[in-house]
């Protein structure tokens, strides 16, 4: 009976500890938002890409830098492309940081045909014509993909890093 005892305890200490394992997380929605905005701005003042909609865009599709694609090969934005990565096989495209994935699906936008126009159209204070611009363009094939990205902006309060800011 006592070995019964010890096998069941066993067993539910290793699937405790395999459950932590599995929704271990490296960040939280605040923290992605506290270590990513700045940048998510500074590309902003850039390119005039408004800032909620380069965080929200990434919180979606790296499940807010959770992802395989975002903790093994820096992409935040689901891009696809070739990787050098020996520790995860992937059609999508590896970054030497963050901010290099930042920096391309801003100039993803910037290069493809649909989503050229929406710079010289919106202004950085503008996100909802922003994503249903980028949304109208293809860049995701989810139906839902304007509103969930929306949502996002909406639930943590994204937009007041759209704020303008004088830089003289």
């Amino acid at each position: 009976m006592l070995e019964n005892c010890r096998k069941i305890f066993v067993v539910c200490i290793l699937t405790t500890l395999g459950t932590l394992g599995v929704f271990a997380q490296d960040y939280t929605t605040k923290t992605y938002i506290e270590q990513h905005s700045t940048a998510a701005q500074s590309l902003m003042r850039e390119t005039g890409v408004p800032a909620s909609v380069i965080l929200a865009v990434a919180i979606h599709e790296s499940a807010y830098g959770n992802s395989r694609i975002a903790r093994y090969l820096n992409n935040h934005f689901g891009i696809k492309g070739k990787n050098s990565s020996k520790k995860i096989r992937s059609a999508y495209k590896g970054y030497g940081s963050v901010m290099d994935s930042y920096r391309d699906f801003v100039g993803l936008l910037q290069r493809r045909k649909s989503t050229k126009p929406l710079f010289d159209k919106y202004d950085s204070q503008d996100y909802l014509s922003w994503i249903k611009g980028i949304a109208k363009s293809g860049y995701s094939e989810t139906g839902d993909w304007s509103r969930k990205v929306i949502s996002t902006i909406d639930r943590y309060d994204l937009e007041k890093f759209d704020e303008k800011t004088n830089l003289n």
